[in-house]
């Protein structure tokens, strides 16, 4: 497998930094949408491209079917952000990172949980 390329771990880099500032701004204990709606701002500030509750299709034999998937962020087209605002990060929410991943055929996301005392422990770097 090819390592992930500089320009989307430079992203990457950029979303984390966001996070860590939209964190130590408004702390732990929000709903999971604010902090979509001040970490979509903080990127964009930054210059970056954000693409916010993005509709993803499943494939099947050609066709293209509506599934209900809605990615969080994507960020420059190559980051897929998956935010949550929960006690812990469960298997489910890797999982849920994994498939969307896979259906949109990018290689990194970040599953960033804001429901965390110190936010470098609710980030999750997944690439395939």
């Amino acid at each position: 497998m090819k390592p992930i390329d500089n320009t989307t771990n430079q992203v990457a880099k950029e979303i984390v930094d966001a996070a860590f500032k939209v964190h130590s701004v408004l702390g732990a204990g929000l709903l999971e949408s604010v902090y979509e709606t001040c970490l979509e701002y903080e990127l964009t500030k930054r210059g970056l491209t954000v693409d916010r509750q993005l509709a993803l299709p499943v494939i099947y034999e050609n066709v293209q079917l509506d599934a209900g998937f809605r990615l969080d962020l994507l960020v420059n087209r190559c980051v897929i952000v998956e935010l949550k605002a929960v006690a812990e990060l469960l298997p489910i929410h890797t999982a849920q990172l994994m498939t969307y991943l896979k259906l949109s055929q990018h290689r990194l996301g970040l599953l960033i949980n804001f429901n965390t005392p110190l936010i470098r422990d609710g980030i999750k770097r997944i690439a395939l």
